[in-house]
């Protein structure tokens, strides 16, 4: 059952990040660090492992002050995220013991 869970995905931020990805085509930088209230250099650090991982893909635009930063679920991304899901409700609910 543990076996299911994935550790790129576990920590709480990176699986935070992964839902809100999961319910949007892309998201910008702002937006995710906004929403889940860490700094810059934390989303980084963690949205970096996400992409290593292939489980998010990057797109940068302009350069300086009107930069944007935006990110996506790859497909490898989105079938880990329903995985790790599936494997946490399995946990969650338990053994059924007879």
């Amino acid at each position: 059952m543990i076996d299911g869970l994935d550790p790129a995905i576990h920590t709480p931020k990176r699986l935070a990040a992964m839902a809100v990805l999961a319910n949007a085509p892309s998201v910008s930088f702002r937006f995710l660090k906004d929403f889940m209230q860490i700094s810059d250099s934390d989303l980084s650090k963690h949205m970096s492992a996400l992409e290593q991982a292939g489980y998010v893909s990057v797109h940068k635009s302009g350069r300086g002050r009107g930069a944007t930063t935006t990110f996506a679920l790859t497909a490898q991304g989105r079938t880990a995220y329903s995985a790790h899901r599936d494997a946490l409700r399995a946990l969650l609910d338990g053994p059924h013991v007879v």
